[in-house]
């Protein structure tokens, strides 16, 4: 699990694609203080599990699902990558729940100014976009971030320019491809109303009515 709370930007130094897997490898400095061998990496926003690592470099397998799915399969040498290590037991929780299991891709449609924010318009498809509601949470690229506005095709999030700088958002321009993962929360209490209960195949409980009668 991870917040969304980027630690480092790291650089790509190896995409190798096979057959039926691929391998990446990225240069990082800070996240090497506590990693290890078959720890779990947010690289953009995806979850991955370091296989090797070694000279200020780690290298992860990556799935040709994953590269089909997500904006890593665009990711060559040279390009620049949000890295976060899964959140400690310990931890401050500065973020919002986030999986590293990306639900799809959207495209940056505008960027502008609005004094020292920045602001940021992703469109994307119905099937993300239902889950996606103001003032909720977005996690794009692993970025936590708060939904500030949204039409029917598209959101927009406004950055402050700490988030920005210590991201790759600030490389970002128009017409760019980003990870997006939506809120779990909304999916779960989608999946849960209306299901039947797989002990006795009765209606579930939680509906619609019922979460508005207890102020959801």
């Amino acid at each position: 699990m991870f917040t969304g709370i980027i630690e480092e930007t790291g650089t790509v130094r190896t995409v190798r694609r096979g057959a039926v897997t691929s391998f990446i490898e990225v240069e990082a400095e800070k996240i090497f203080s506590d990693l290890h061998i078959g720890d779990s990496v947010a690289v953009n926003g995806v979850c991955l599990t370091v296989t090797e690592m070694g000279g200020g470099t780690f290298r992860a397998d990556v799935m040709n699902e994953t590269l089909k799915r997500s904006s890593l399969g665009s990711l060559s040498s040279g390009s620049r990558v949000n890295l976060e290590r899964a959140m400690a037991a310990d931890g401050r929780f500065g973020g919002h729940i986030v999986s590293g299991h990306i639900d799809g891709t959207g495209t940056i449609t505008d960027i502008k100014r609005d004094g020292i924010a920045i602001w940021y318009t992703v469109a994307a498809t119905p099937e993300i976009m239902r889950y996606i509601v103001e003032k909720g949470s977005i996690a794009i690229d692993g970025i936590s971030l708060t939904v500030a506005g949204r039409t029917d095709s598209s959101f927009s999030v406004s950055v402050i320019p700490h988030t920005a700088e210590q991201t790759i958002l600030s490389q970002k321009k128009n017409g760019d491809i980003v990870n997006l993962e939506n809120d779990i929360i909304g999916k779960y209490v989608e999946r849960l109303i209306g299901t039947k209960d797989a002990s006795d195949g009765a209606e579930s409980k939680i509906t619609a009515q019922f979460l508005a009668r207890h102020g959801f």
